[in-house]
C-alpha cells in the first residue's frame, strides 16, 4: 500500500517543513505479525470489572506490579473473579500469575465518583519506590483510607491497607501520576501546592519516608493552551514513563514552559543526576516553535500527548494522541496531517527531532502505549488503523481495529490477522483504554466497562482487565 510522508530526524540536521521532505513509507500498511508479540488470544480467568450497562461507569485507570502480586486502582465498587464477587474501594490486588487470585487486601478508598471523563476520579495512580513492596504510594481525588483523614495523596501499607501516617498526604489539587525514581517519588498533577509547600505546583519529588519535597526537582511549570475558540484547559502533569535504563523520564500535560525553555505537550527529563534537568529532547510537531508544523488539534481537545512509552532499547519514544483532529482542519475524506489521534515514534536523541512514523486512527483517541522489542501497542477507543484518508470513518488502506492495535516498530504498520484483513488484536471500546503495562509475562490491558464493554480478543467477562500473554 502506498505510504505518506516519513520524516526522518538525523541529529545536528535542520528541521525541513514538511512539503521540503522526501515521501516515504509512513505507517499506512499492514502486515503479519512476527514471533515475539503477545497473543492475540487473552487469559480467560483475570479478575475484572462488573459487566453492565447500569450507570455508573466503573475503570481501572492503572496496573502495576510489585513482587508477584498486581495492584489496580481507579473508581470501582466491585471486582469479579469466576463466580465469586469482592467488595473492593477503587483498589485491590491480586496474583500476577495463573490463576490470578484476588488478596485479601482491601483498603476503603473515599472519592468523588468519576472517570477519565471526569476529573474527580477517584484513584489515579499507584506507586511503590525501590522494590519496596510493603508500602503503596496512591494519588487521585479522595478524603481518606480506612477511616483516616487524607487528601489526594497517600501512602498505605499493603498487609492492612491502613495510612502510614509518617508520610504527609496533602494535596491542593487531584493527583494525576506517581512515579517511584530511585529514592524519590515524583508526583504530577492538577495541585499547585503539596504538603503545605507551593514551591513546585503541578510536579514535585517527594521524599518518600516523609511526603515532603526533597529539592529533586523544581521546574518551574506553567502556561496552557490559548487559541481562538479553545475549550478550557489547565495546566496540568498527567502521565510519566521511565526509561528502561532508569535516567530518563517522559513527561506527558498541559504546559508550555518547564525548567525556564518552551515545552508543550510532553517533555524528557534527566533523572540519573543529583538534580533532575529538562533535556533537550523535544520537536516542532508539538512544541509550537516552528509554524510550519500544523501542532494544534482541535479545539475541544487541545492537550492531546497523554500517553508514551519507550522502545526496549530506549532509542525511540512512542507517543499516543487524543485531539481528533488538526486546528481548523477537515473531516471526512481528507488526509490526516498533525499528531493528533495517531501513534507515533520520536528518536529519544536529546535533540529537537522529527517523527520516524506516524499511524493515523482516522480520529479517534488513543489513551495509552506499550512497547517490546517486537510491537508498540497503542489502545484506546479507536476503531480503526493504518488510517490516514478519513475521518470518523475506515479510509482507502485502512483496517478494522478496535480498542487496541499492535504495530511494527520500524515503520508503524499495522499487525493484522491471518488473513489480512483486520488487527491482530481487538477488544470493546467502551470510554478507552487508559493504561498498558508490559511485564516478562505479557501485556497489560487497563479500561473500562463502558456500555457493558467486556470483550477481549473475543474472549468474553473481561471488563476492565485484560492480559494478553507471550506465547
Amino acid at each position: 500500500m502506498l505510504g505518506k510522508l516519513f520524516i526522518a530526524a538525523i541529529a545536528g540536521a535542520a528541521l525541513l517543513p514538511l512539503a521540503a521532505t522526501a515521501a516515504q513509507a509512513q505507517g499506512a500498511g499492514g502486515e503479519l505479525p512476527p514471533t515475539g508479540v503477545v497473543s492475540a488470544v487473552p487469559a480467560s480467568n483475570t479478575p475484572h470489572l462488573k459487566a453492565t450497562d447500569d450507570n455508573p461507569v466503573e475503570q481501572i485507570r492503572q496496573l502495576v506490579q510489585c513482587g508477584g502480586t498486581m495492584y489496580a486502582v481507579g473508581t470501582f465498587t466491585s471486582i469479579l473473579k469466576g463466580s465469586t464477587t469482592y467488595t473492593r474501594d477503587n483498589i485491590f490486588s491480586f496474583k500476577a500469575t495463573a490463576p490470578f487470585t484476588v488478596t485479601s487486601w482491601a483498603p476503603d478508598v473515599v472519592g468523588t465518583y468519576g472517570t477519565t471523563s471526569d476529573t474527580s476520579a477517584t484513584l489515579n495512580t499507584i506507586a511503590f519506590v525501590n522494590g519496596n513492596c510493603q508500602d503503596a504510594y496512591i494519588g487521585g481525588k479522595f478524603t481518606s483510607v480506612n477511616g483516616a483523614t487524607v487528601q489526594n495523596i497517600a501512602e498505605i501499607d499493603t498487609t492492612t491497607g491502613n495510612v502510614v501516617t509518617t508520610f504527609a498526604s496533602k494535596a491542593s489539587g487531584a493527583v494525576q501520576t506517581l512515579l517511584g525514581v530511585g529514592n524519590h517519588l515524583l508526583a504530577g498533577g492538577l495541585f499547585t501546592g503539596i504538603n503545605g509547600d507551593t514551591t513546585d505546583p503541578y510536579m514535585v519529588s517527594l521524599s518518600p519516608a516523609t511526603g515532603k519535597s526533597d529539592g529533586f526537582l523544581h521546574l518551574g511549570i506553567s502556561g496552557n493552551y490559548n487559541y481562538p475558540g479553545v475549550s478550557t484547559n489547565p495546566s496540568q502533569v498527567y502521565n510519566q514513563q521511565l526509561s528502561h535504563g532508569g535516567t530518563l523520564d517522559l513527561v506527558e500535560g498541559d504546559f508550555t514552559s518547564v525548567g525556564g525553555v518552551q515545552r508543550e505537550q510532553i517533555f524528557m527529563l534527566n533523572v540519573g543526576g543529583t538534580t533532575a534537568t529538562v533535556t533537550g529532547w523535544t520537536s516542532p510537531e508539538f512544541d509550537g516553535s516552528n509554524s510550519a508544523y500544523p501542532y494544534q488539534c482541535a479545539t475541544v481537545e487541545p492537550f492531546y500527548i497523554q500517553a508514551a512509552a519507550w522502545s526496549a532499547d530506549d532509542s525511540t519514544v512512542y507517543i499516543g494522541t487524543t485531539g481528533y483532529h488538526a486546528n481548523g482542519s477537515s473531516t471526512g475524506q481528507t488526509a490526516r496531517t498533525g499528531l493528533c489521534d495517531a501513534g507515533a515514534a520520536f528518536p529519544a536523541t536529546q535533540t529537537s527531532v522529527l517523527h520516524e512514523w506516524v499511524n493515523y486512527t482516522g480520529c479517534d483517541s488513543l489513551y495509552s502505549a506499550a512497547a517490546d522489542a517486537s510491537a508498540v501497542y497503542f489502545a484506546g477507543h479507536e476503531r480503526f488503523s493504518s488510517n490516514p484518508n478519513d475521518c470518523d470513518a475506515l479510509g482507502s488502506d485502512g483496517y478494522n481495529a478496535p480498542g487496541i492495535e499492535g504495530l511494527d516498530p520500524a515503520n508503524g504498520n499495522l499487525y493484522t490477522n491471518a488473513a489480512g484483513t483486520a488487527g491482530n488484536y481487538s477488544r470493546d471500546r467502551g470510554l478507552g483504554a487508559d493504561d498498558e503495562l508490559v511485564t516478562s509475562a505479557g501485556l497489560w490491558i487497563a479500561s473500562d466497562n463502558l456500555d457493558g464493554s467486556q470483550m477481549c480478543g473475543g474472549v468474553e467477562n473481561l471488563s476492565g482487565i485484560c492480559f494478553l500473554p507471550y506465547s
